[in-house]
């Protein structure tokens, strides 16, 4: 039982100095941000800090990492059909997790030479891969398909980055509507028709 409430409490600890970085994100540049400006806004100490994270950067590092997590297991959920609904439905949940996670927000924008979009490429390689060898087509049309589902990709990091740039300033639904409609009119029946 003590374990468990030893980590329910890193648990927490760890959020409050999540919630607290996304905090001061939303205030400072992202280099500007201190390990003090955390444990005040997080309540706690600098041991505390240090007894979760080495300093910032690995701090970024995990919230990077999870991040990345978050994103594919959205897309895993993802099966795609002819639902306008339901396309409509996961760009949505998207564009929300978008406007919810300031450091995703702030590397959309400035993407600069952050690992981040290095470790999310090798991830959405890896994604493509696994995705078109569960697919049945001939060994050209899996090649074909690998490109459809890059392209898509492709195309929804490049509205987002758009839309986080212009301050998210259109609405969620417009932009998930834009998304949905790429993807069902131009990009689904490619994957279809591979699939």
């Amino acid at each position: 039982m003590t374990n468990d409430m030893q980590d329910e409490r890193y648990t927490v600890v760890d959020e409050a100095i999540r919630d607290a970085f996304f905090l001061i994100l939303k205030e400072k540049e992202l280099e500007k941000i201190t390990v003090s400006d955390i444990i005040k806004r997080a309540g706690i100490v600098r041991s505390t800090f240090y007894n979760h994270y080495e300093n910032i950067p690995a701090l970024v590092t995990a919230i990077e990492d999870k991040t990345i997590d978050d994103i594919f297991s959205l897309m895993n959920t993802f099966h795609p059909n002819n639902d306008w609904d339901l396309c409509k439905s996961y760009y949505l949940t998207i564009c929300e997790y978008t406007i919810k996670n300031p450091l995703l927000a702030n590397l959309l924008t400035n993407p600069g030479e952050d690992t981040f979009f290095e470790k999310t490429v090798t991830m959405f390689h890896h994604y493509v891969r696994q995705v078109t060898q569960n697919a049945t087509p001939s060994q050209h049309d899996k090649e074909i398909l690998s490109y459809v589902i890059a392209s898509t990709i492709g195309s929804t990091i490049g509205v987002l980055h758009k839309w986080a740039k212009d301050n998210f300033q259109v609405p969620p639904e417009t932009i998930a509507d834009i998304l949905t409609q790429t993807f069902t009119a131009g990009m689904l029946p490619h994957i279809l028709r591979g699939a």
